[in-house]
């Protein structure tokens, strides 16, 4: 029986927890994106609508939990600094390698226009990346790389950011496209260094 105070049972809050992230999941493999409804997923996890809203607030902050489970302000880098292609490749490379665990289906709806979360989330608010996600540690490599002396004194660090942002959401969306035929890391490596060589 569902607990309709939208606490779950003691004892049961992992559960439910993973149970709405593995109904998501398989609601966005079997129908794409578009399809993930509160009550869809309450449905699909057997859970309460109240039960939900303990974990999340919307459908958008729960797709958010695919984009901000990794905490990448604290995530180790193996790359040297002075290697700063490669720490930025290293870098966006775990966040991609977390959506193809999930899987192409899931890749294919997740990465859509229709998709408000990945907006937000590889967006800007007020000027600024927030924080805790990948461009937010993205900008504080660059930062560092750039005071010291490995990117031109003269670079728009920020610019540079929203750019390989953009060529990694590319890169992504044409490894969707070629139904994960795609190699996608060299490729990210290849345009990256090619891009940042300009500003060194």
């Amino acid at each position: 029986m569902s607990n309709r105070s939208g606490r779950p049972a003691k004892g049961k809050e992992k559960n439910s927890k993973e149970c709405i992230i593995e109904s998501t999941i398989a609601i966005i493999k079997e129908h794409g994106s578009d399809a993930v409804t509160v009550r869809n997923v309450c449905a699909k996890a057997g859970l309460s609508i109240g039960t939900f809203y303990h974990y999340f607030r919307d459908k958008d902050d729960l797709l958010m939990y695919f984009l901000s489970e990794i905490q990448f302000e604290d995530c180790e880098l193996a790359a040297d600094p002075s290697k700063i292609s490669e720490r930025i490749c290293e870098l966006y490379m775990k966040l991609i390698n977390r959506y193809m665990e999930l899987g192409l289906d899931f890749m294919k709806s997740f990465y859509s226009t229709g998709n408000r979360s990945l907006s937000a989330y590889m967006g800007e608010v007020d000027g600024s990346f927030p924080p805790g996600t990948v461009m937010a540690r993205s900008e504080t490599e660059l930062t560092t790389a750039k005071n010291d002396g490995y990117i031109n004194k003269k670079a728009d660090i920020h610019t540079l950011c929203t750019d390989i942002c953009t060529i990694v959401k590319g890169c992504v969306f044409e490894w969707c496209l070629n139904d994960g035929k795609t190699d996608i890391e060299p490729a990210l490596y290849r345009i990256i260094s090619n891009y940042l060589s300009v500003f060194m």
